[in-house]
């Protein structure tokens, strides 16, 4: 598992290759011909986009500019990857060559390559990609092989609701949005660190991978004071808390204990 920054992670489950929310630009935001308009990175994806290599499954969470990256899946799309996507959102993958494209909705769940399965996980977030695109989805996912659950939320503001995923079995590994918080009003749709360690706690996952800060200012926050904040929230158990900073890779092992490379 490594983080490459913001919500694009890259996730090796035993050889099977899942990249999340994919982002490389320097900017995100309305693409003009070779020219984007939108927000640029505070911090440089910890990953070169042509470094990455072919990958066997694209997980998208929404719509938002700064997550769906219309430049950035292009340049990665192959004829050998799928990519599963809220609901309302295949439409922007059109024009892009993927192996397949799948939407998933509420809590469906599909089996793909034999023996990977993701589910839906409803989050508390808004997908509209412009003021008019109100029928575009927004959602999290668990991802499921052999003996391994990982659980991806993409974004989220608090809701108690993900104390169901404990029924799905042992989590091993959950990541967490944690910035984007202020002013409070934001916090109708992103969770604070201290909200993101309750929801952690929630779903009974073992360990906890901050994402969703420190990449691009999106808030009114200072962009150290997320980590900070979620350390304090953890207290004596902060050593569940991995993968604090940019390109950090850990590794899971089979007896779901995760060690640095």
């Amino acid at each position: 598992v490594g983080w490459v920054g913001h919500s694009t992670i890259l996730i090796n489950l035993y050889g099977y290759r899942i990249l999340t929310d994919p982002v490389f630009g320097q900017k995100v935001g309305v693409s003009l011909g070779f020219y984007q308009i939108g927000m640029e990175r505070h911090v440089a994806p910890a990953l070169k986009l042509e470094d990455i290599g072919v990958v066997d499954l694209i997980l998208l969470s929404h719509g938002h500019m700064d997550h769906f990256d219309i430049p950035s899946l292009k340049k990665i799309a192959d004829k050998q990857t799928k990519v599963i996507t809220a609901a309302g959102t295949s439409k922007l993958l059109k024009r892009i060559s993927f192996a397949e494209v799948l939407e998933l909705d509420g809590k469906e769940s599909v089996t793909i390559d034999e023996d990977v399965k993701i589910q839906a996980v409803p989050v508390r977030h808004w997908g509209n990609r412009f003021p008019w695109n109100t029928n575009y989805g927004y959602t999290g996912y668990l991802i499921e092989r052999k003996d391994t659950r990982i659980f991806f939320p993409g974004d989220t503001a608090y809701t108690p609701e993900f104390t169901w995923l404990k029924e799905k079995g042992e989590i091993d590994l959950a990541f967490m949005p944690i910035g984007a918080y202020s002013p409070d009003a934001f916090q109708r749709h992103h969770c604070t660190p201290e909200q993101a360690w309750k929801m952690f706690l929630d779903t009974g996952a073992k360990l906890l991978i901050p994402i969703h800060w420190n990449t691009f200012v999106l808030s009114q926050e200072p962009v150290e004071e997320p980590l900070k904040r979620l350390l304090e929230a953890a207290g004596e158990e902060r050593d569940k808390i991995v993968l604090t900073e940019h390109g950090q890779v850990f590794t899971l092992e089979k007896k779901r204990v995760l060690v640095p490379e």
